[in-house]
């Protein structure tokens, strides 16, 4: 038996603040696009809108992406991690993602992180 969307939210861990983290993920190509905040409203509309609603930490209120820019995202599939406290969301991305322009907001500023070896091979 399917459970209402007030059980699904339910089973979300939100943070002391109410908020959960959105990682937006492109649903085709697998891109994560954004990171965003829900409450338990945003994310309620988001599964029953099938527009992505975010809760603004800055503005205190809700937004969609692409009210004013016209880039929205199309819900595809959303789904909880293991601890219940982060949520995958796979968009149909219309446009950029970031607000600033590109297509996704991981691309600008490369840590340059040392990477492992998997185990048994020696680091290149």
């Amino acid at each position: 038996m399917s459970q209402t969307v007030d059980e699904r939210i339910a089973r979300v861990a939100f943070n002391a603040d109410g908020l959960v983290a959105a990682i937006v993920q492109q649903w085709d190509t697998l891109d994560v696009l954004m990171l965003g905040w829900m409450d338990a409203e945003a994310l309620r509309r988001t599964l029953t809108e099938g527009r992505v609603t975010f809760w603004s930490r800055s503005r205190q209120e809700y937004w969609r992406k692409g009210d004013t820019s016209g880039n929205i995202q199309l819900l595809r599939g959303a789904r909880l991690d293991c601890d219940g406290d982060a949520v995958l969301l796979q968009v149909e991305q219309i446009g950029p993602a970031c607000h600033t322009g590109t297509r996704t907001c991981f691309d600008s500023d490369d840590l340059e992180p040392a990477t492992g070896a998997p185990a048994g091979e020696e680091a290149r």
